[in-house]
């Protein structure tokens, strides 16, 4: 499939909402982000690879231990954040991307620049944090 979307392309509210050119630059900006993440992957299993040479002082062995952890905490938040980038793939492919799941609006273009996961426009996040905090509070 041709790109129709110029490197210094930016989605802009003069066309129309989720455009085949927007989505080419969505699903663009998705993927690139998805095999940034995988890289990291890649990295950090050669280095827990690496790393697993037994060490005989304890606190080293606990800073090890704690490292580890860590990273095992990362993949663990990457491989959630695949996930979702997986899904937003897909909603491009339904016709669904960039629009609200709460209400049906679309989602500001800027929201999904910083957040191009995001399934909630602005509004609908905050009201549900809202809610989630009160909940939480109970």
């Amino acid at each position: 499939m041709a790109s129709t979307v110029t490197k210094d392309y930016r989605p802009s509210d003069d066309e129309p909402f989720m455009n085949s050119r927007q989505q080419e630059f969505f699903r663009a900006k998705l993927l690139a982000w998805k095999e940034e993440i995988l890289e990291e992957s890649r990295s950090t299993i050669a280095t827990l690879q690496q790393d697993t040479v037994a060490e005989a002082d304890l606190a080293d062995r606990a800073t090890s231990e704690t490292d580890r952890a860590l990273e095992l905490r990362t993949r663990d938040r990457q491989r959630k954040l695949i996930a979702k980038i997986d899904a937003a793939l897909r909603r491009i492919e339904d016709g669904s991307y960039g629009y609200c799941e709460e209400t049906g609006e679309p989602i500001s273009l800027s929201r999904l620049e910083a957040r191009p996961i995001a399934t909630l426009s602005l509004e609908a996040q905050e009201r549900h944090e809202r809610r989630e905090r009160v909940h939480r509070d109970d």
